[in-house]
């Protein structure tokens, strides 16, 4: 049996793709670079109505293009995140931090009574001053994350919080969104999350120009 006709085009793909987002998703709410981010978001994961979930503060996609700019560390909860990022289109070479292995973490997770993806923040705190965090997997790292800015850790330019999951992901988002702790932010409601759209985040913010194309 033959296979069914398929589009190969790159070019025809990206365009097709962006021309039903903007036919299916409604934009109108968003700035150019939120609207940049928004379609980042939605071809990362194929749901239109992402962009009816997302929350953010005025300034974090201006934030957080400039944090990338001048050379801010990206803090990423796990690999995945990090093996999402396009590291070709970082503007300055960004450092990656992804600690949640390190040989560190289980020592300090047994030592505060809470997961490792928790625990792998605490190895944060030097890096943490104007930095871009990517939130994409553990709703207990932006849970720790919030707990320790409580307690006066370095404010980061921008926290992307995407954690996915059935528990405390939905609740944490709804913390970040309440009460930011002084930091810009962008963040989806509800359960639905995950990696790639972490990283989709910070490819946004990392985008030479922000403008969305037509």
């Amino acid at each position: 049996m033959a296979l069914r006709p398929y589009q190969a085009d790159p070019a025809v793909i990206e365009a097709e793709s962006r021309a039903t987002i903007r036919r299916e998703a409604r934009l109108a709410r968003f700035g150019p670079g939120m609207e940049t981010l928004a379609i980042r978001l939605i071809q990362a994961c194929g749901m239109v109505e992402v962009a009816d979930r997302l929350v953010y503060s005025p300034l974090a996609f201006d934030a957080g293009h400039a944090a990338l700019s001048a050379g801010a560390p990206i803090l990423c909860d796990c690999e995945m995140v990090a093996a999402g990022l396009l590291r070709q289109d970082l503007p300055a070479e960004n450092p990656v931090v992804m600690t949640l292995n390190d040989p560190r973490v289980p020592a300090i997770a047994a030592g505060i009574g809470k997961t490792r993806s928790a625990a792998a923040v605490d190895l944060w705190t030097d890096h943490l001053a104007g930095a871009v965090v990517a939130s994409g997997a553990a709703p207990m790292a932006l849970f720790h994350l919030l707990d320790l800015l409580d307690q006066g850790a370095p404010r980061p330019a921008v926290i992307l919080g995407f954690p996915v999951g059935l528990v405390g992901a939905a609740e944490s988002k709804a913390e970040l969104a309440a009460r930011p702790r002084g930091c810009d932010f962008v963040a989806l409601r509800g359960r639905r999350g995950g990696p790639s759209m972490a990283a989709a985040a910070v490819n946004a913010l990392a985008a030479d120009d922000p403008a969305p194309e037509a």
